[in-house]
């Protein structure tokens, strides 16, 4: 933590005494947000009110620091079953305009997962509450904390008098957790408006690899997400009528899915490994330095055994090498029971976590035609169909550019340690899109601990992590500043 070292503190100290004296009023704001049930990825008209009222909070607080706030309009969500809903507007704020400062634009996501107390959390997951000094509720690390804490920052240089040394501009959205719905279009129309000025994006949307040290994020995995169907006829057979004279759509699927990945993790799928960037000597140094305890992690997965024994070997497996994982079975039979019957059409659902340098369109081909020679070895006569449903790309940046830099040497100053420098095996889409939409740099600045279990239930942020977080943006302003005259 920053200590006072001079009898006259100077405002960076000023700014972190600030936040340490008015904890309580931050921690009862992220209570107001966690209120408000936004969730986004259940489509009915309730939530999506919620989800309205939630932009209009965020708007209200960021105006309340004397920040110009459009709310722009989204437009309608359609939906298979023809009903259209309306989506969130996106709220784009600025606050400073002063050429002789760096821009930074903060994104960040108002929505949230689901959450029922009767799916097993301990408490209710709309009502914020403290034990042991960790904050629980639905949002308070997946994204409502990490967003309020960038205000935080903003508030207290306010609040103080004290000249913000960057102009900071917001973009805040309530669709994330349903694919972003109108932001792409929204970010392209605003490259040489909104975004001309900024100098880089911070996205806070993601966790350390550990409880305690900080970390930075250069890096994600993308996604590539596949159907295989198998189907003899749209009806299902009866067993001891049609068992062992036909071949069956499940026996077929099992096989093709079987195919696809070895015991070891390895992807058999021929040619898919060609484009991975092979691993430097200054990667492994980065490896080797993370803050990881394997045995501790497998501990806390409650796992057996790992595939990996090494740190190195496991992180890069989980970051930098790509993984497949096989998801589920359409059409099977799966309540619970004995029921004899044969499926007449099951569809796989299996995805591929792409790294850097692998190209999407050579995967599916990849994966298309490997599937497609599997099930030519089983003279099968049902109908195979495969179709990749999905498809994110990685995204990597650039550690030495100015903002990993300032970021570095903020989280020195708050948390007096250096950062852990690691990658994200999931995919964040939006930083690619944001990246080469705007050709702004994006830094990925997480405040989260690894066990903050976002999505999951009891999902909750420290209150240290909370405070620290907006310790730690301040100081990034300040240091962005120091770096904009070597620029």
């Amino acid at each position: 933590m920053f200590s006072a070292s001079t009898a006259t503190p100077g405002p960076l100290e000023k700014v972190f005494q600030y936040i340490d004296l008015h904890q309580d009023e931050f921690v009862q704001t992220l209570k107001e947000w966690v209120a408000v049930e936004s969730d986004s990825v259940q489509p009915v008209p309730r939530l999506r009110r919620e989800l309205h009222r939630m932009a209009g909070l965020a708007a209200d607080r960021l105006r309340g620091l004397g920040a110009r706030v459009a709310l722009v309009d989204a437009g309608f969500q359609q939906l298979p079953d023809g009903q259209t809903l309306p989506i969130p507007p996106i709220l784009l704020a600025e606050l400073g305009s002063d050429p002789k400062k760096p821009t930074v634009c903060f994104y960040g996501h108002v929505d949230v997962q689901p959450a029922r107390q009767a799916d097993g959390w301990l408490t209710d997951p709309y009502t914020l509450t403290e034990v042991d000094g960790k904050l629980y509720g639905r949002g308070t690390t997946d994204n409502k904390g990490p967003v309020l804490a960038w205000i935080n920052a903003v508030s207290a240089f306010k609040a103080l008098d004290e000249d913000l040394p960057v102009n900071v501009k917001f973009l805040i959205e309530g669709m994330e957790e349903a694919g972003s719905l109108a932001l792409e279009e929204l970010v392209r129309k605003e490259k040489s408006g909104f975004f001309s000025s900024v100098d880089c994006i911070v996205i806070s949307d993601n966790l350390w690899i550990s409880r305690r040290k900080p970390a930075l994020i250069y890096g994600t995995r993308g996604n590539s997400y596949f159907t295989v169907e198998v189907k003899c006829r749209d009806q299902d057979f009866h067993s001891g009528t049609f068992g062992g004279i036909l071949n069956e759509p499940m026996a077929d699927l099992v096989a093709l899915l079987g195919s696809l990945v070895d015991e070891s993790g390895r992807i058999l799928v021929p040619g898919i490994y060609e484009r991975v960037a092979p691993v430097t000597e200054e990667e492994k140094r980065m490896y080797e330095a993370i803050d990881l305890d394997v045995g501790e992690f497998r501990s806390s997965s409650q796992v057996k055994r790992l595939l990996f024994d090494t740190k190195e070997e496991l992180l890069m497996h989980l970051w930098r090498y790509p993984s497949l994982s096989i998801h589920g079975i359409e059409g099977a039979f799966h309540e619970p029971g004995a029921k004899t019957v044969i499926p007449g059409r099951v569809t796989g659902k299996f995805s591929i976590r792409l790294v850097p340098h692998m190209d999407m369109s050579v995967v599916e081909t990849q994966v298309k035609q490997h599937l497609e020679y599997i099930f030519s070895k089983r003279n099968s006569s049902n109908q195979m169909t495969v179709s990749m449903a999905l498809g994110l790309h990685p995204w990597i940046a650039n550690i030495s550019d100015h903002q990993y830099l300032a970021a570095k040497r903020a989280i020195k100053t708050v948390f007096g340690t250096e950062p852990d420098m690691i990658r994200d095996g999931s995919t964040i889409p939006i930083a690619k899109t944001l990246q080469d939409t705007t050709q702004k740099s994006v830094i990925m600045l997480p405040l989260g601990a690894v066990d903050d279990g976002e999505h999951s239930q009891n999902e909750k942020i420290n209150r240290w992590n909370y405070i620290q977080g907006s310790k730690l943006f301040a100081a990034f302003f300040l240091e962005m500043a120091k770096l904009r005259s070597s620029w």
